[in-house]
């Protein structure tokens, strides 16, 4: 399928900013399943400076700045891209078992098993704990194919917890929203990151976006118009393997992917510094995902 995807963001400032210096994370990146043909970049004002990098994970991102006076800042990214259907047909029930994953993960000396397992590793958002540990380990019997306990989990956090996008912001710690069984698609992706680290399993972030026009018949799901989030993991001999346990259910064509990295903090869509401005600015950010056909 070919897609349009337009991701505005705006600042306003109660005061003049002076300088400002971003990192955006806005820009999909090409996948096994993706082809991003083009996309277009409009900063107003003008940037001083802007261009285009790629980072320790193979991400693209924008890297600008402006240097005058200015009290609004927006910034929109228009990517047309191709999406083919992941391999979502797998049966679960086969496939390494849960020993054998770990067995491979410490004795394997391929290279993406290598690669993979600095995502056991805690990160800035997502530290291991006994609590993750006890709430995921009932998925995770000893001969049980590894990537149904990961599908038993996903289904398990999406049972037990509420989607609510007045809980929590993005540095609410992750204690609490295990405590109190709320959040959103970000603080689920991390549960979940948490919960298989804290086990011995790799995990990471992807930050990307869903359709926002659900196939005929099918209900809207969660996270559309608005960036989304999920999780991937990884099964030595396998490769990884996408879930959102957002809306219950492996990756689809509508998952179009921006990003991955240990957590949220490596590919938040924009960050950075300024100078004025006085107090918290007003954002607004809107995303629209337009199928426009097949490839």
């Amino acid at each position: 399928m070919k897609y349009i995807i337009r991701h505005s963001t705006r600042y306003q400032y109660a005061l003049p900013v002076s300088n400002c210096y971003n990192l955006a994370y806005v820009l999909p990146r090409d996948t096994n399943t993706q082809l991003v043909e083009k996309s277009e970049i409009n900063i107003s004002p003008n940037a001083t400076m802007h261009n285009t990098r790629h980072d320790y994970f193979g991400n693209a991102f924008l890297q600008f700045s402006i240097e005058k006076d200015h009290q609004e800042l927006d910034l929109t990214v228009t990517s047309h891209l191709q999406v083919q259907e992941p391999v979502t047909n797998i049966n679960l029930d086969f496939g390494n078992p849960c020993t054998y994953v770990k067995y491979l993960l410490k004795n394997s000396h391929d290279l993406q098993t290598l690669s993979a397992r600095e995502f056991m590793l805690n990160s800035p958002m997502v530290q291991q704990h006994a609590d993750l540990a006890d709430y995921a380990q009932s998925s995770f019997g000893d001969d049980r194919p590894f990537l149904s306990a990961v599908m038993d989990l996903t289904q398990r956090i999406f049972r037990d917890f509420t989607y609510d996008p007045q809980f929590s912001d993005v540095a609410t710690p992750l204690a609490d929203v295990l405590k109190h069984k709320r959040g959103v698609c970000q603080d689920f992706a991390h549960l979940a990151i948490g919960c298989l680290r804290s086990l011995g399993y790799p995990a990471r972030y992807v930050s990307g976006y869903l359709e926002t026009l659900p196939p005929p018949g099918q209900e809207k799901l969660v996270g559309a118009d608005a960036t989304h989030a999920w999780f991937a993991v990884y099964s030595p001999g396998e490769g990884w393997y996408e879930f959102d346990p957002t809306n219950n259910k492996m990756i689809s064509e509508q998952h179009i992917t921006t990003a991955w990295g240990r957590d949220y903090s490596d590919v938040s869509p924009l960050k950075g510094v300024i100078f004025g401005g006085g107090q918290a600015p007003q954002l607004t950010v809107s995303v629209d995902v337009q199928r426009i056909g097949q490839g």
